[in-house]
């Protein structure tokens, strides 16, 4: 079990507070970076243009992050770039304000493409970047399984400057040849790890045919498996890395327990008297299988415990519609698959339980929040 606050990138008004905490954690962190690539400490001396400064200003941010102060400057420069970054440490709203400088608003084609494994990450970036680009009038579009094909169409149609999606939608898009790719510059792959381990490896070598030799590539992952590194060595042109050191990607900042029970029936009974007994003001419990957690739900309503669920198999709707139950405080317990720690954000969470626990341990670290 862990006690954590959640959050990753939060809308203005509690981005300040959010940044503070994360300033000090920050300097904890100790960077391997390329030669010459250098923390700038301020977003004035970035060269970021003033009205997306603007953007970030009134976004809550006052200060960049650590991973910002590094990745943003070699980005915006043209550079290939690795980034080790988990979530919460600033790297939506990096994507976000390095896109809005790219960009060419003049120019009604899409420009950036984002890749994301989920569709919540990949939404909560479009949010990003429509935020910080307001004063720019950016037009960004998440193109993701569960929403209309159709409106997906129109708005391409009509023409947006970033594309925020996961691979199999893109894919499907490019192929109808609605997602036009010629005036592509960049392409970011956020948590690159979770991408392939999703499976969806070919369809971003599917897309990356489709796009402009001269590309530029970000790649962002909390870990670097062999297939990332793979992978680097096809898209990529001498990139800049920014590395966090192996033995700072831990938990420290969540306080930990183990529970040992003796037989795996009294595992179920354990939650029960850990919910009854201690102070909850929201609770996430992760399963491995989406299977566990239909079964888990169940045998919590069954002994009365109001509590809701969600799983990648639920249509997109429904799973909003949770999302925003548990935001507002209708339901306390949270049961789902490691998809709910993929970009989003809820205050209050208190508690992780770790009931069936995660095939990957990346899991454990992306639910670490400032």
């Amino acid at each position: 079990m862990a006690a954590a606050a959640i959050g990753s990138v939060v809308p203005a008004g509690r981005a300040a507070r959010r940044a503070a905490r994360r300033a000090m954690e920050d300097d904890k962190l100790v960077f391997e970076t390329t030669p010459g690539v250098d923390p700038v400490m301020i977003f004035d001396k970035m060269g970021i243009k003033d009205d997306v400064l603007g953007g970030i200003y009134a976004y809550g941010f006052e200060k960049p992050s650590a991973i910002q102060q590094r990745a943003v400057m070699p980005i915006i420069q043209g550079r290939d770039v690795i980034a080790q970054a988990q979530s919460g440490t600033g790297k939506t709203s990096m994507i976000a304000l390095t896109v809005c400088q790219m960009v060419d608003t003049a120019s009604r084609e899409v420009q950036v493409l984002i890749l994301s494994p989920t569709r919540e990450l990949a939404s909560q970036t479009e949010k990003v970047i429509l935020a910080i680009g307001d004063y720019i009038n950016i037009q960004a579009l998440a193109c993701t399984g569960g929403k209309s094909v159709g409106e997906d169409i129109r708005k391409l149609e009509h023409g947006v400057h970033v594309v925020s999606g996961t691979p199999g939608r893109v894919c499907d898009m490019i192929k109808r040849r609605t997602l036009r790719t010629k005036a592509i510059k960049l392409l970011v792959l956020d948590e690159s790890d979770e991408i392939l381990s999703r499976g969806f490896k070919d369809q971003i070598y599917d897309v990356y045919r489709y796009i402009p030799p001269e590309l530029q590539v970000v790649l962002i992952s909390a870990t670097l498996p062999h297939e990332i590194l793979e992978m680097t060595t096809k898209f990529m042109n001498d990139p800049v890395k920014i590395l966090v050191k192996r033995d700072e990607l831990t938990m420290e900042r969540m306080e930990q327990f183990f529970v040992t029970v003796e037989r795996e029936d009294w595992k179920f009974d354990t939650l029960c008297d850990l919910c009854d007994n201690i102070s909850i003001t929201r609770a996430v419990i992760f399963c491995n299988t989406k299977r566990k957690v239909d079964w888990l739900t169940e045998k919590m309503r069954s002994t009365n415990f109001t509590v809701s669920s969600m799983h990648g198999n639920m249509p997109q709707k429904e799973r909003d519609a949770i999302m925003l139950e548990f935001r507002s405080g209708a339901t306390r317990v949270l049961i789902t698959t490691d998809i709910w720690a993929q970009g989003l954000d809820v205050q209050q969470v208190s508690v992780f339980f770790l009931f069936f626990p995660l095939f990957s341990s990346t899991a454990y670290r992306r639910s670490e929040m400032p």
